[in-house]
């Protein structure tokens, strides 16, 4: 007879040195189970996988990009280009990600994932942070179904609150949607779920979120909802 085991759930550390996003986050996550939130580097947090926002080439030559190639070395941005060339074309759309092997014992992966197309842009009145956030935890729902039980943790930074120049509370609510979303639905699509995020969340545009917001998943979507 086989058993069947539920999931481990995932232990997320949201960290970052902007302190205002660190106390968006507090208001945004308040409660959640599972989330635990500091202020500081994310190369000091000790989990199974870094979130880096990127840019669609994978181009890790400015933010968070910059600093992680640094720690981690040159061979990183091999590792996101190679794994953007082979599965998307040369080019990752905003709400998709990759996870590649970081080479190194902390993080042992790394999850790229872009909040903008080019390298430095204002992305303060799109939706690209739900759908970075989003896509980053789906990629940890796609490395643990090919690797059961390979990332139990990760780690994020406030995604767009620097370069895309996202205010902290848009930030932390937009965020908290995209880990919402995780925690109900795996997505086997990524037009899913860019679908899902932008058909829901268009009205926010135009008056910004001042609380976060609960996507509701259609039942067309291709994919598993989560028990």
């Amino acid at each position: 007879m086989t058993v069947k085991h539920a999931p481990q759930p995932l232990r997320v550390v949201l960290t970052d040195l902007n302190t205002g996003v660190v106390a968006a986050w507090r208001t945004a996550f308040a409660g959640t189970p599972g989330v635990e939130i500091r202020t500081g580097s994310i190369l000091d947090v000790d989990v199974d996988a870094w979130v880096t926002p990127t840019n669609s080439r994978g181009r890790m030559d400015g933010g968070l990009d910059a600093v992680i190639k640094r720690h981690l070395g040159a061979g990183i941005q091999l590792r996101v280009q190679r794994a953007i060339r082979d599965g998307h074309g040369g080019e990752l759309k905003v709400g998709g990600a990759v996870c590649v092997p970081s080479g190194a014992a902390v993080p042992r992966f790394l999850i790229s994932t872009p909040t903008m197309r080019t390298s430095a842009q204002n992305v303060s009145q799109t939706l690209n942070v739900a759908l970075a956030c989003a896509a980053a935890f789906q990629a940890v729902h796609r490395q643990n179904a090919a690797t059961p039980g390979s990332i139990a943790s990760v780690a994020l930074v406030g995604l767009g609150a620097q370069t895309g120049q996202v205010p902290p509370q848009v930030c932390a609510n937009l965020m908290w949607t995209g880990h919402s979303l995780f925690e109900d639905h795996e997505f086997t699509d990524e037009d899913d779920l860019r679908a899902t995020v932008t058909g829901q969340l268009d009205d926010l545009l135009a008056a910004p979120a001042d609380r976060p917001h609960r996507l509701a998943v259609p039942a067309t979507t291709r994919g598993t909802r989560r028990r």
